[in-house]
């Protein structure tokens, strides 16, 4: 079973995301898939947590992921505030939108760190939301990237299936743009 936890701010898109993660496991034919929030006050700018499961078959735990096999960071602000590597064990994934490279990060020596520049493809691509990128569509791209659970195709898919058109088609081309940039440090 692959686990996944978003760490993000209202705004940000981290519900979203994994909602669309889930909804592209269950195109690629996945029969085990769980997506949920966790939050405090609902507004833009609070933190905001949400989780994903992928697995073969029904997944029967209802609890959050305690233990993630990737942790993406939507916001890098949060790395000061709360300890994202929580639960994470040692030489697991943390996908992070930024421009550094993943070996600037201090745990880089004992996590695979991946970064993409995920606010800088959305605002390329203009996909903003009040004025703000959207990151999570080319944060997306990057989590598929890294793991052979979820197919760009199906992520893709899935992304069109929410948006229609236009937009649609620039959230997807946002989400192939992240799968070609990312950058791990192992």
């Amino acid at each position: 079973m692959l686990e996944v936890r978003f760490h993000g701010r209202g705004g940000q898109g981290a519900v979203t995301a994994a909602n669309l993660l889930a909804a592209a496991a269950l195109h690629d034919g996945k029969k085990g898939v769980q997506a949920f929030p966790h939050f405090g006050g609902e507004r833009r700018g609070a933190p905001v947590t949400s989780f994903v499961r992928i697995a073969a078959d029904e997944v029967r735990l209802r609890s959050r992921v305690y233990h993630p096999d990737i942790v993406v960071v939507l916001d890098r602000q949060t790395l000061e505030s709360i300890d994202v590597t929580a639960g994470l064990d040692e030489g697991r994934t943390i996908v992070l939108n930024s421009r550094k490279k993943p070996d600037e990060f201090e745990f880089s020596n004992r996590y695979r760190v991946a970064v993409v520049d995920a606010a800088g493809i959305s605002i390329a691509r203009n996909l903003l939301v009040s004025g703000i990128p959207a990151l999570n569509t080319p944060i997306l791209g990057a989590i598929v990237k890294l793991t052979a659970e979820v197919s760009l195709e199906a992520l893709q898919y899935a992304i069109r299936q929410q948006w229609k058109g236009p937009a649609g088609e620039a959230n997807a081309e946002a989400a192939r743009e992240a799968y070609d940039k990312v950058e791990v440090n192992r």
